[in-house]
């Protein structure tokens, strides 16, 4: 019961703002990501979301044959987010496509494109709302690169990552910072808990430090390995993919985990033996 109670506690924090749900070690006077914007190298795509609304991206592509990797952001953000991230992924060998979800904003003076479209033409822009444009995503890098997709989502993004990768066969992996069975106990969506119990795709969970027993919840069952992985902080963290911008506090601890599992990822992606659920 306590750690219901802690969990609400945090929830209604992650919920009251659009402008940065980050309850856990934020600056608010910093969301610059580190002033990389400026030095990204990327080429700006557009697609259409299921329902027509025309979804922005930025593409950081350095070689069509390596995996790809879809960047979600958290609310009150937009795909500057990973500005400075997208590129460390680059030097791993990873393509990356960060999106502007309808569930967003401007950071950093950089506009969330797709959700002032969703704006002007009057579309609910709530967080399930943009399940449509993550699963549009997905469709869009399967189709560029042939094969399935890796999902990286931030904060509220991160759980409907876990939700698209338990039931799409286009989703080959997930990584989650901050995720949690929110959803379902506000009567939203299915029991998250549940549905992970036989889960076989590779995972990343991680999340500030006070987060941790939310996100342990989604895992209770599985065993701790290389390829299914629950990364718990030293440091108190940070809230949502926020964690991983350049020369962030207690951010390197992050890439270290991240690093050796998609050096696992990466591995079982090239074998080809990626189970589909």
């Amino acid at each position: 019961m306590r750690s219901f109670y802690f969990f609400t506690t945090i929830l209604s924090l992650t919920l009251v703002s659009c402008k940065g749900e980050s309850p856990i070690n934020t600056d608010s006077t910093d969301t610059t990501t580190a002033g990389v914007i400026e030095k990204s190298s990327y080429k700006s795509v557009e697609f259409e979301s299921l329902d027509s609304l025309l979804i922005s991206a930025n593409l950081y592509e350095v070689d069509p044959s390596f995996p790809i990797m879809i960047l979600c952001h958290q609310r009150g953000f937009c795909k500057y987010e990973y500005a400075g991230v997208a590129e460390r992924f680059n030097d791993m060998g990873f393509n990356c496509l960060a999106i502007d979800q309808r569930c967003g904003g401007p950071i950093a003076d950089q506009p969330n494109e797709t959700w002032l479209r969703a704006r002007e033409q009057n579309k609910p822009t709530d967080f399930l709302d943009a399940e449509q444009d993550i699963e549009a995503a997905i469709n869009y890098a399967y189709e560029k690169y042939n094969r399935p997709v890796i999902l990286l989502g931030s904060s509220y993004s991160s759980t409907l990552c876990i939700y698209q990768a338990l039931d799409n066969e286009k989703v080959s992996s997930v990584i989650a910072f901050s995720p949690g069975n929110y959803f379902f106990y506000e009567g939203m969506k299915e029991d998250l808990v549940e549905k992970m119990r036989g889960f076989q795709k590779p995972f990343f969970f991680t999340a500030a430090k006070q987060e941790i027993p939310i996100v342990r919840e989604l895992v209770l069952g599985h065993p701790r390995t290389e390829r299914q992985l629950l990364f718990a902080p030293e440091g108190e963290g940070w809230h949502g993919a926020r964690a991983l911008w350049p020369t962030q506090q207690d951010g390197e601890e992050y890439w270290m985990a991240l690093e050796d599992f998609l050096k696992v990822l990466k591995g079982e992606l090239t074998k080809g033996d990626l189970p589909l659920n």
